[in-house]
């Protein structure tokens, strides 16, 4: 299926391939769902969908179900797998294509898996690639503006995203989680038959008395009646806001306080997500998917506070995603970071030169001078390295943002392989050698 996709949209106009493309995805859904016998059948799925937090969110879910004792599948951006045995996935993709999906349904199924967390895209709702997966409880985190190099609209991508809430308002327990603080917030809530809202400060279920430290969050959660006291190993405020959304899936399956509480505190990390790199050097270095506005606000409003030193960032954007974005992603993190470092981000067959000097447009906008406290350095690893020549003082901190987890470069002449953290590693051992 996959090159027969490849062979007709290099055939027809790329307008008319965007339109009959999601019913080549329904064809193959339905086809995929017969071969591997309907294996949603058997399982009970919890779709989480959004612009920034879905893999987190997912993570979270699927620990906290695990832990109390739930047979649970988690499918994601990041990894896949059953209760512990999470392995990494590598392509750069959200949700799997039909065929990979229902396969692993299908595995899921076959060892006696309950509950099945998957990270759903907007492509693979607007696309029909999820046609066969019986959602019935659905999580929505944020919807900011990305992808729309695909979906035209922020309406159009805003819909694709409520399919989500659609789908799981057909069986079961017919449930949605909603970010109050979201301002699409009622469309979501009206288009399930039962919801709960969660926010810092506001919302059904509330988070209070926030505390922020460098490597977890303490907060309170309280809805009606109900207070749970929660610890997040995972540092930022953002990810105070996915736990709540992993504490209402966890209320609605009728968890304890005490399974909660263990439950959220249980996750110690995940791969591409804050992820703090030592080895052994004074200052710290920090590995980040983050690679929208949105997560590039809500990164920095956590780092910079608790950055004594200089905060030192490296990033890039990708070719053939949203153009609009990179001088918005140069704008915040020329106001948030000290000295801003841009590089490749998967340029794919896009002039990275050029997609560095749209980005360096939004750094100069918010002070940012060439030379200063503006380096446009094409080679990531190049980049890396250099950023960790700037870390003069055991108060700096190290930001690499955009890749995360994935394994993976694009570049114009192939894929090649990349680990963000390892070459994190080889350049702060390179200038281990250099002192």
């Amino acid at each position: 299926m996959a090159v027969l996709r490849k062979i007709v949209k290099i055939l027809i106009p790329k307008g008319l391939f965007k339109k009959v493309e999601p019913y080549g995805h329904l064809v193959e859904a339905v086809l995929m769902n017969v071969r591997y016998g309907f294996p949603g059948k058997k399982l009970r799925v919890i779709g989480v969908t959004g612009t920034n937090g879905k893999t987190t969110t997912s993570f979270l879910i699927q620990r906290l179900l695990h832990e109390a004792g739930i047979k649970t599948a988690l499918l994601t951006t990041v990894a896949n797998g059953i209760g512990d045995a999470i392995i990494p996935q590598s392509e750069h993709i959200t949700t799997a294509q039909a065929g990979v999906l229902q396969k692993k349904l299908r595995e899921f199924a076959n060892a006696g898996v309950e509950w099945v967390v998957v990270e759903t895209s907007s492509h693979s709702l607007a696309q029909n690639r999820v046609w066969g997966v019986p959602y019935e409880i659905a999580v929505m985190t944020n919807i900011t503006h990305e992808h729309l190099d695909y979906h035209g609209t922020f309406e159009r991508y805003v819909e694709a995203k409520r399919r989500l809430f659609k789908l799981a308002n057909k069986r079961g327990l017919r449930y949605g989680v909603v970010n109050q603080q979201d301002p699409n917030v009622e469309k979501f809530v009206r288009t399930v038959a039962n919801s709960t809202t969660y926010g810092i400060g506001t919302g059904e279920l509330s988070a209070t008395n926030v505390q922020l430290a460098a490597n977890h969050s303490t907060y309170t959660a309280t809805i009606e009646r109900d207070s749970y006291d929660i610890q997040v190993n995972i540092p930022g405020e953002f990810n105070v806001s996915n736990s709540l959304a992993a504490i209402a899936v966890g209320r609605k399956l009728g968890l304890s306080k005490a399974e909660i509480e263990k439950g959220i505190a249980a996750l110690a990390g995940v791969e591409g997500r804050m992820n703090v790199i030592n080895e052994g050097q004074q200052f710290q270095v920090i590995v980040d998917f983050a690679s929208t506005p949105d997560a590039f606000e809500r990164f920095f409003e956590s780092v910079r506070p608790l950055t004594k030193g200089k905060l030192i960032a490296v990033f890039g954007s990708a070719g053939r995603r949203d153009e609009s974005k990179r001088p918005e992603q140069g704008r915040i993190a020329g106001h948030n970071a000290d000295i801003v470092i841009v590089t490749e981000e998967d340029d794919r067959d896009v002039d990275g030169h050029q997609i560095m000097e749209e980005i360096a447009v939004g750094a100069r906008g918010a002070g940012k001078q060439d030379g200063k406290d503006l380096f446009l350095i094409l080679n990531r690893e190049e980049a890396i390295g250099f950023a960790m020549t700037q870390a003069t003082s055991k108060n700096d901190v190290v930001v690499l943002l955009g890749k995360g987890h994935e394994l993976t470069i694009e570049r114009a002449d192939g894929t090649y392989p990349w680990n963000e953290a390892d070459v994190a590693r080889a350049a702060l051992q390179e200038l281990k050698k250099s002192i």
